[in-house]
């Protein structure tokens, strides 16, 4: 007999099932929580991960005022943008981020660490970001996480 036993199973939008994740992020360092959330959101954990396709899970972030940044990066760290116009390059510090918009700091770290594509898009709409412990996000029951025991 020349038939395989077996089957590659590629997703589709339709065979995916996404489930809700909590991170709670005080504490714990920007870098490695974002890695371990950007797993999350692109499902690179399930078996029947596709590259092609969002079959990632749907990710809360809370606390994210309290995430912690080793050595001096909070006065080192800076966030670069343009307006458009000429000499319009613009800057902050990692400090200055957080006192404006503490869950800007969480987004940038982890929109990184997507694919720069249609699909990181898509990927990253599945992100929310809270700078308290509150969340809207009760009714759907998410699973917590706790980033000390995943690897």
């Amino acid at each position: 007999m020349n038939t395989l036993s077996y089957k590659t199973v590629s997703a589709n939008s339709a065979t995916v099932s996404k489930n809700w994740v909590l991170i709670d992020a005080a504490e714990q360092p920007l870098g490695r929580m974002s890695s371990i959330a950007a797993k999350f959101l692109r499902g690179k954990y399930k078996t029947d991960y596709t590259p092609h396709v969002d079959c990632g899970d749907n990710v809360i972030v809370i606390n994210a005022d309290q995430v912690a940044l080793t050595g001096n990066k909070w006065a080192d760290k800076t966030y670069i943008r343009h307006t458009g116009y000429p000499g319009g390059q613009r800057s902050l510090t990692a400090k200055e981020l957080l006192a404006k918009d503490s869950t800007r700091v969480v987004e940038h770290a982890i929109k990184g660490m997507l694919p720069k594509n249609k699909l990181g898009s898509a990927i990253y709409r599945n992100l929310k970001v809270y700078a308290g412990a509150e969340h809207g996000h009760e009714a759907q029951q998410p699973v917590t996480i706790n980033l000390n025991e995943v690897k």
